[in-house]
């Protein structure tokens, strides 16, 4: 058992407004540099709908993560022998166009123009070539347009549902959509760090953070092509890659990460996970239908005994052992279940967890009544406006078991509450419909004070960061004292 540390999140899509605070709160600390203008380490999409960059999603486009090819782990992108032919070449590359021109406006023009009959207006700017463009996309282009046929026609996770569905999906009187926000997995099995040609790409031992560094990137974009999710990034200014670094400034003293911080729905979660490393290749081989629960199997009970001696053995700290037992991820993904990974066909193994969203209900019209009544206490969810299947491919490698499992129970917690709280639905229904969906009372409770009245610290609990014991503090204090924690001694440049 070889028990390593990993700083892991959770995402309840059933709390998301949509409101771009998380993004904005990025993009200012970030990458409001040049060359990361159309960067969004932290980007907020629009499901059914094509996400950033375009189509992201579909790999038989963009060759990301990996495929379990006789028994073996590949990369889709990439391998030895390719790399020598695709070092200055990469095919799956997105392209800007599958991004967006980043642009600015005109505002001299609003003061400049001459008189004329009409309002002068700031005409965009690229800001890329400095020329005037005309807008065709953006970093969430299909906001609030989910279920439209020139948008959410071409989102990957329709596929696998029947014509009459994605119909029924797109007729507007069943219009729906839902906000779904990314940032870097921090996968156990990052594609980027394993395409890497020059080694710049690494997972942080003490805590599982995928970083560049920026002094041995050459930019040769591998990392681009093999994240399956396209949370890395070329700044064409520097000639460098970059990506999300889960804030770990802010992390190491005991703050969450600005996009964390600033969430207006309080979506967010972020705990310590222990995990066995030794496993990895052999969960990540498993088949499409097994992955969900094999991904889960590889998260260790912080409690165990032997957990925690393996766990002391491999160097990691008692308080980052007590973080992990009070880990809100923990509760949501190994106890209660009902957090599930993004494309865990990708086979990356990432350790961002997402809560599916409770979608409306499907309802009948009878003499002027709505009528939604049926014998099966959660026939609404299979009824719902997004189809299964469609959450079923992005949560559940394109399998409703889990999907259905985690609404089932998010749907007996909201009726048990309510059996408490309005008294409308009695108490006896309440209680067969927890037994159904596989929920004790304090387990019921439990969920509904962590989604409902969790406080800030409750949502984030950060472990020490225990600097002196990192990894890029073995091999000498002073030769490294300024290059631990964050920022460069110089800037990074382009070239060699």
């Amino acid at each position: 058992m070889n028990v390593r540390s990993q700083i892991s999140m959770v995402f309840h899509l059933d709390k998301c407004i949509g409101c771009h605070t998380c993004s904005i709160a990025c993009k200012n600390i970030w990458t409001d540099r040049k060359g990361t203008e159309y960067m969004w380490w932290n980007n907020v999409e629009t499901k059914p709908g094509t996400g950033f960059p375009t189509r992201w999603e579909d790999q038989d486009k963009y060759h990301g993560g990996w495929q379990a090819k006789d028994g073996k782990l590949e990369l889709k992108s990439t391998s030895k022998a390719k790399t020598v032919f695709n070092i200055y070449h990469n095919p799956s590359m997105p392209t800007m166009d599958d991004y967006y021109e980043p642009w600015t406006y005109d505002y001299q023009h609003l003061f400049n123009a001459p008189e004329g009959p009409d309002q002068p207006t700031a005409r965009p700017i690229s800001m890329v070539t400095g020329e005037l463009i005309n807008i065709e996309s953006g970093p969430n282009w299909d906001d609030d347009l989910g279920g439209s046929p020139i948008y959410a026609a071409n989102d990957p996770n329709l596929k696998g549902l029947s014509a009459e569905q994605q119909a029924q999906l797109q007729a507007v009187e069943r219009l729906v959509f839902f906000y779904f926000p990314r940032i870097c997995n921090h996968c156990l099995n990052p594609g980027c760090v394993a395409a890497c040609p020059s080694g710049a790409l690494y997972k942080r031992g003490e805590d599982g953070i995928v970083l560049v560094d920026q002094t041995r990137c050459r930019g040769w974009r591998a990392c681009v092509a093999a994240c399956p999710y396209k949370k890395v990034f070329y700044n064409w200014s520097t000639g460098k890659s970059e990506k999300c670094i889960l804030c770990f400034p802010r992390i190491e003293t005991g703050q969450a990460p600005a996009c964390f911080h600033s969430c207006v729905g309080r979506i967010r979660y972020l705990g310590v996970l222990l995990y066995d490393a030794s496993r990895i290749e052999e969960m990540a081989g498993k088949p499409d239908e097994e992955l969900v629960e094999a991904h889960r199997s590889l998260i260790l009970d912080p409690n165990d005994p032997e957990v925690i001696a393996a766990a002391r053995a491999n160097g990691i700290h008692d308080s980052v052992i007590e973080t992990a037992q009070k880990s809100p991820v923990y509760q949501f993904v190994k106890e209660w279940k009902i957090a599930l990974p993004p494309h865990i066909e990708f086979r990356t193994m990432p350790m961002l967890f997402y809560v599916p969203p409770m979608s409306p209900v499907m309802s009948n019209r009878t003499d002027g009544k709505i009528e939604h009544v049926s014998e099966d206490l959660f026939h609404d969810i299979d009824e719902a406006r997004v189809p299964m299947q469609f959450l079923a491919n992005l949560f559940g490698a394109g399998h409703e078991s889990k999907v259905r499992y985690a609404l089932r129970k998010q749907k007996a917690v909201r009726w048990y509450r309510r059996a408490l709280t309005v008294g409308d639905v009695t108490m006896e229904t309440a209680e067969r419909m927890l037994r159904e969906a596989d929920c004790t009372k304090e387990e019921a409770e439990a969920i509904y004070k962590l989604t409902s009245l969790c406080t800030f610290d409750d949502r984030f609990v950060i472990p020490p960061a225990h600097r002196e014991e990192a990894l890029q503090m073995l091999d000498g204090v002073f030769e490294h004292k300024q290059a631990a924690g964050f920022g460069f001694i110089s800037g990074p440049q382009r070239g060699m």
